[in-house]
């Protein structure tokens, strides 16, 4: 089986490599690497969340599917008031988010972790997430309705998804889960998505 950037531990060599990211008026200096998603650039799904929205209004942040840290750490770069946690299975792409947040000057309210590193209980103002599609459904799923429940009643969640991997048919699914989602914007085939607790 062909490991994946979703393996806990990667096993292929260790190999950092530079990216500059430009984000809501910051210049970002970062480090990827080698066994953790979108090595040497910032994938076409993050950038597009990026260019499509503004950042959020100060709060507890979740960062979830990390990778090296890019939208965390652009959100706690633009928004000095928020405390971010940034979570992520794969154990270099915690490490590499950690040591960028450490380069950035944000190490004080960016925090990244594996999902067991995670506080019972935590809850989020809002939940920034290009999420690991490719997982499969059934396991998306499953981490969708795990990390979702954790939001602040007025919360949010933004998501960016391909439209060819199943963007629309998981608006709709997020709908019947209690979390009514919109479409933020869409471009090159990406839907930007933002979700909220249904309310009574």
């Amino acid at each position: 089986m062909d490991e994946h950037y979703f393996s806990a531990d990667p096993k292929v060599a260790f190999k950092r490599a530079p990216v500059v990211a430009s984000v809501w008026g910051h210049e970002l200096h970062l480090t990827s690497g080698s066994g953790v998603f979108a090595q040497g650039r910032v994938d076409i799904g993050t950038a597009i969340l990026l260019r499509e929205t503004e950042p959020p209004a100060a709060g507890r942040i979740l960062d979830l599917g990390c990778g090296w840290g890019v939208i965390g750490l652009a959100i706690a770069t633009a928004v000095p008031a928020a405390v971010v946690t940034a979570v992520d299975v794969n154990e270099r792409a915690v490490l590499l988010a950690n040591d960028n947040a450490a380069a950035t000057g944000v190490a004080d309210r960016f925090t990244a972790t594996t999902p067991d590193g995670v506080a019972a209980g935590s809850t989020y103002d809002e939940i920034w997430s290009n999420p690991p599609i490719r997982i499969g459904k059934q396991a998306l799923h499953a981490l969708l309705l795990t990390w979702l429940p954790r939001l602040a009643p007025e919360g949010r969640a933004v998501l960016v998804v391909s439209k060819n991997l199943g963007a629309d048919s998981l608006q709709r699914w997020l709908g019947e889960q209690g979390y009514p989602t919109t479409r933020l914007a869409s471009a090159k085939g990406f839907r930007v998505l933002e979700s909220r607790r249904a309310t009574d």
